[in-house]
């Protein structure tokens, strides 16, 4: 898999997805909240955002916002991460919300047996509202040149447009050059009014022909993919490895454009304490197994599949070999997972350091 050159490109990674306000009520719960903290979040932008703060790497997002002070502020946090702002769309604002608004959601950490509990608010956002021709894809991949393009299933689940915006974009990409990986993160709740997973199957299988590096739990491949991991229990706590091997073959036989395959092992102990590992395949190198981490002890989950992408993907632009990039994926995620909010808040060195030698001594 060749990737382009960094002297010849703007950006390392370019995301491409829907960058939420997220309400955190802390300790207890949305339904008694009385105060909450603010985050940004967002699937895809979480990988730009970690690519950025822990990696030390160029990276940007595609998005859309209304124009008015909750949009203000979601770009505030953004460009806290450090992300390139500059393809952010800007709507005006109606003075209620009728036409376009900006995206919320709460979310509650969970505690032992209660496990974490999302609720969205982002009907007819304005992202959700892009189409295709809207973003100068041609001027962002051929004249200002990306190394690598990420996007996923959670942007390609907001609404119809979606999934074309997409294809355009990776149309573009693959004709300059550009890797693109592609996070399936299946959502039920945003896939039950567009036909639940054989709608989500039939819009992912499309995608699935443009993409190099495919990531995803087992779910993700079954639901988005149609393709089952053996020996999967409903309550996931056994993760079988020969499944997930097993899995991945029939995902590489069916898709011959993927270079790369990751998927996560995570067996659910309860909501602070889980299994977590991670198997990558690719053409060149077969699988690979991460380091296990059983018994992770969890602050917040949510943000850590997309710890896991962010950290896959810089090892494989490093050039470090699967098994590395692997490594650093998982030790990513499970870093993500120690501190609260969807983002990373580790440096590279820790990722390395917890890739090579997983245990949490005292640093003096």
């Amino acid at each position: 898999m060749k990737i382009k050159e960094k002297s010849n490109c703007l950006y390392d990674l370019l995301a491409l997805g829907e960058v939420m306000l997220r309400m955190d009520p802390g300790e207890g719960r949305i339904r008694t909240a009385r105060s909450f903290k603010v985050w940004e979040g967002g699937g895809e932008y979480n990988v730009a955002r970690a690519f950025k703060r822990c990696f030390n790497k160029r990276s940007a997002i595609v998005s859309a916002f209304v124009r008015n002070e909750v949009g203000k502020l979601v770009e505030d946090l953004i460009l806290q991460g450090g992300v390139d702002t500059r393809f952010i769309k800007w709507e005006d604002f109606d003075g209620l919300g009728r036409s376009s608004r900006n995206g919320m959601y709460f979310l509650e950490k969970g505690f032992g047996v209660r496990g974490a509990l999302g609720c969205s608010d982002r009907g007819h956002t304005a992202v959700s509202q892009l189409k295709p021709g809207d973003i100068d894809w041609e001027h962002i991949f051929g004249d200002l040149g990306v190394r690598w393009f990420h996007t996923g299933g959670i942007y390609a689940g907001l609404s119809e447009s979606a999934p074309m915006v997409i294809l355009e974009a990776m149309e573009s990409a693959k004709s300059h050059g550009t890797i693109i990986s592609y996070d399936l993160n299946y959502r039920a709740s945003l896939w039950e009014s567009f036909g639940g997973y054989k709608a989500a199957q039939k819009i992912n299988k499309k995608i699935a022909g443009y993409v190099d590096v495919m990531i995803g739990n087992e779910e993700d491949f079954s639901s988005c993919l149609g393709f089952k991991v053996k020996g999967v229990d409903e309550n996931l706590q056994s993760l079988p490895t020969d499944g997930f091997r097993s899995m991945v073959n029939d995902v590489s036989n069916e898709y011959q454009n993927l270079k790369i395959i990751g998927t996560t092992l995570r067996s659910v102990k309860n909501a602070g304490v889980n299994d977590w590992g991670a198997i990558g395949w690719s053409k060149d190198e077969g699988f690979a197994e991460s380091n296990s981490m059983p018994d992770l002890d969890i602050y917040d989950r949510v943000g850590g599949g997309d710890g896991f992408a962010s950290g896959l993907i810089y090892g494989i632009m490093e050039n470090v070999g699967l098994e590395t990039a692997v490594n650093y994926g998982t030790a990513h995620g499970a870093l993500t997972m120690t501190t609260p909010g969807d983002t990373s808040m580790v440096s590279v060195d820790e990722v390395i350091k917890l890739a090579e030698n997983p245990n949490a001594r005292v640093v003096r």
